[in-house]
């Protein structure tokens, strides 16, 4: 996105499934977009951010009824985890609802009728999974055979071991029921799809000349269009969701409410702050999603279809991310290949900042991502503690001790060019949603400033010529002042630390690029240097990886002793037990 385009911003966030805990994989959405809202706010962009959780679906009811609790109980405890989770992340949205609020339920169904309306939803009998012994249809989830496609274990709306082709229902093949275990069997029954087939022409133009993002999702979503699109089942048999206009026993499948969230949440932004929604999803704002690689279908095929269809405005851009390893090995909750944010890394005392550092430079945003404990000592030790955290410190204290303010002194050009160069090439690379690309860069001028006080050797020079050792000690100083506002988007938490050790006093997040060039002020008072980075020790770390070996022997023992699923149900992260959701109810009231 070009930073001439002054057209204001909306960002979002694929929606957490209120179903289980804050883990790493959820992170890797999260984190970046959040960088990136906060470096569109230092170019001076309007942007508002908003998220949500996704609150409806079959896995909701089915871990509500394990739990023996309503699915609106459910939900409303892990929607204010993960709004605390996100806070203490220093992931801050506009608006942060749920597509249970009475917004969504609104919007959706304005946009259902509307797609009604202009002939693009029609009923049709199909058939549907039936259990005889729990006398119940199985819709998604509560259903599992054979996928049509490759012949893998599948679930009812997605061939999650194989081909990940989605399933429309009544495609699987040798059905079980998911609750009982016993065999299904197919009954016909009137549910409504959506013309996806219509718009074949529309998105293969859409996503070949208007949609920008990152090239994974186009390339995935244009590859499903040439492939040949089908219409698609947008009903489903459940109690718990957004009633379908006119049918009380039928609910509008999660995947169309889930993305109207968006909406929603943007209208309670606007009604909270007396703005307009209407400016970006009706009069073709920038609308920016951040979201998982494996989502990259549902909002580059079916959303775009339903927004055009309905007559909204469309994305501007889609940011999937690659997927997630656990020390070099698949994610996998049910194999224990996993970290959980809260109990994993919060709660054992790891700053917030090092993990947004991790993901934002371990790789670029659209490879695969490999979570190590290792690597995380040596990164943050190697890069944050020996370099950034290095020069600030050096340059705070002996300024300090020295001179007590920021002494004087004039900007040398060659320190100039290399700021302007630092700042460029943030915003050049952030803009392209390369993370990885933006954090070098102001890592390299973190590097120049060492090597510029270690040449200088202000600790010499200050007892032969102090103005002149103050005029270094300048340099450095307003060195440090653009690090704070270039790293700040990346690790805001402990910059605005190291902000007022400078005796800054605007609010860092609000200050722009282009202050980074504003020379620093002479007599300025230093406030009393802190070390802002401690180095991570073996003893931690080992301590870490012992626990990881520990959840993936007990989920190897589980798995063993039949009890565990092989399964990754894609919208269930991290299921509780009764007595872990109890515990964290009790946490969060």
């Amino acid at each position: 996105m070009p930073e001439s385009s002054r057209k204001p911003v909306l960002v979002t966030c694929g929606l957490p499934y209120a179903n289980g805990t804050a883990h790493i994989g959820h992170l890797r959405t999260y984190i970046p977009a959040d960088i990136f809202v906060r470096s569109l706010r230092k170019k001076g962009i309007e942007v508002t951010f908003v998220c949500g959780s996704d609150t409806h679906g079959t896995p909701i009811v089915v871990n509500a009824e394990e739990l023996g609790i309503t699915p609106k109980e459910l939900v409303e405890m892990y929607h204010k985890h993960f709004d605390e989770t996100f806070k203490q992340l220093g992931i801050y949205f506009d608006a942060f609802g749920t597509t249970d609020d009475p917004e969504n339920h609104n919007r959706t169904l304005d946009i259902v009728n509307k797609m009604i309306e202009k002939g693009y939803v029609y009923p049709k009998t199909i058939e549907i999974a039936y259990c005889p012994k729990c006398n119940r249809f199985l819709p998604d989830r509560y259903v599992e055979g054979s996928c049509p496609y490759c012949g893998e274990t599948a679930r009812g709306d997605e061939c999650d071991q194989g081909c990940g082709k989605h399933l429309e229902p009544g495609e699987l093949q040798n059905p079980i029921c998911a609750i009982c275990s016993g065999p299904a069997e197919y009954r016909q029954q009137e549910h409504f799809f959506f013309k996806l087939s219509e718009f074949s022409d529309y998105l293969m133009d859409y996503l070949s000349n208007d949609l920008g993002g990152t090239t994974n999702a186009r390339n995935y979503a244009l590859g499903w269009v040439k492939q040949g699109l089908t219409d698609w089942c947008i009903t489903r048999n459940l109690e718990w969701g957004i009633k379908f206009p006119g049918h009380e026993d039928l609910v509008v499948y999660v995947w169309v409410d889930a993305p109207i969230g968006y909406i929603a949440f943007t209208e309670e932004w606007a009604a909270k702050v007396g703005d307009s929604w209407e400016k970006y999803w009706k009069n073709d704002g920038e609308i920016v999603h951040f979201i998982g690689g494996d989502i990259t279908y549902h909002h580059c095929i079916f959303w775009p279809a339903m927004l055009k269809g309905a007559g909204y405005s469309v994305p501007t851009a889609v940011v999937a991310s690659g997927m997630v390893k656990i020390e070099d090995k698949k994610f996998s909750k049910t194999r224990g290949y996993v970290v959980w944010v809260g109990e994993d890394y919060l709660d054992q005392g790891f700053h917030p900042d090092l993990l947004r550092y991790y993901l934002a430079s371990y790789t670029s945003h659209t490879k695969e991502l490999n979570f190590s404990w290792h690597v995380l000592q040596e990164k943050i030790n190697t890069e944050l503690v020996a370099v950034l955290g290095n020069f600030l410190y050096r340059t705070i204290l002996f300024a300090s001790k020295n001179y007590g303010k920021v002494p004087e002194g004039e900007l040398e050009p060659e320190v100039k060019e290399e700021i302007e160069k630092a700042i460029n090439g943030v915003k050049v690379a952030i803009a392209d949603y390369e993370f990885k690309k933006a954090v070098d860069a102001a890592m390299a001028l973190a590097s120049l400033g060492n090597s510029y006080f270690q040449a200088q050797a202000p600790w010499k020079l200050v007892k032969e010529d102090k103005a002149a050792c103050g005029n270094v000690l300048y340099n450095c100083l307003h060195i440090s002042k653009a690090l704070g506002i270039i790293f700040e988007p990346v690790i805001p938490q402990t910059m605005e630390r190291a902000w007022k050790q400078l005796g800054q006093e605007e609010d860092l997040h609000t200050v722009q690029y282009s202050e980074a060039l504003v020379p620093i002020k002479a007599g300025t008072k230093l406030a009393k240097p802190e070390i802002l980075f401690t180095k991570l020790e073996d003893d931690l770390i080992g301590k870490m990886e012992e626990i990881a070996n520990q959840r993936i022997k007990a989920a190897n023992a589980k798995k063993y002793i039949g009890k565990g699923s092989e399964k990754e149900p894609s919208k269930s992260e991290g299921m509780l037990s009764a007595e872990e959701a109890t515990k964290l109810e009790k946490k969060n009231s």
